[in-house]
C-alpha cells in the first residue's frame, strides 16, 4: 500500500469545509460517490461527492495509528425525506441504529488515529442532542466549541 496522506476526512461528502478541496495532504473517504442535482425554487443545485476512497466510517480499511489528524463530520440527520436536498447534501443516519453506528465510528477513528494525533468532530444538534451523541465517544474530548447549534469537539490521543 502506498504511503497515506497525513489527514483523513472520514466522511467527506462534498468536501464543503475544506479550504482546498484538492489538497494532497487529505485523504477523503465517503460511503458514496455521486453527483446530486436538484431543482429548488427554479434554481438547479449541484453537489459532487467524489471521495478518494469509498469506505464506511464504522469499519475503515486503514491500519492502526495511520493518521495524525482526522476530521469526522458525519450526517446529523435521522429525519429527512428521501428526495430532500438536505438528505442528498449531508446524508442521513439510520434512525434506529445511529448511536451504535456513531460509537463504531468513534472506535474506528480512535484506532486509526496516531498517538499524539488529533481528531476533530463536528456535530449539529438540529435533530439529535449533544448529550446523546457524547455517549458514543470512545475517548474524552479535550475541548468543545459551540457556534449556534454546531459543536466542534477536539480529541487528542495519548
Amino acid at each position: 500500500m502506498k504511503k497515506l496522506p497525513p489527514i483523513l476526512d472520514a466522511c467527506c461528502g462534498g468536501r464543503m469545509m475544506w479550504a482546498d478541496k484538492t489538497d494532497p495532504d487529505i485523504l477523503a473517504q465517503d460511503i458514496r460517490s455521486e453527483v446530486v442535482l436538484m431543482t429548488d425554487r427554479g434554481e438547479t443545485r449541484t453537489l459532487a461527492v467524489h471521495p478518494d476512497i469509498i469506505g464506511d466510517f464504522r469499519k475503515m480499511q486503514f491500519p492502526d495509528n495511520a493518521f495524525p489528524l482526522i476530521m469526522f463530520d458525519p450526517p446529523h440527520l435521522v429525519n429527512a425525506g428521501v428526495n430532500s436536498w438536505l438528505r442528498k447534501k449531508y446524508g442521513k443516519l439510520d434512525k434506529q441504529n445511529w448511536q451504535q453506528d456513531l460509537a463504531a465510528a468513534f472506535r474506528e477513528c480512535e484506532r486509526v488515529l496516531a498517538p499524539k494525533g488529533t481528531l476533530v468532530f463536528k456535530w449539529n444538534t438540529c435533530q439529535l442532542p449533544k448529550r446523546d451523541v457524547e455517549k458514543c465517544f470512545s475517548m474524552p474530548p479535550k475541548f468543545i466549541n459551540r457556534v449556534g447549534k454546531t459543536y466542534i469537539y477536539i480529541f487528542y490521543k495519548q
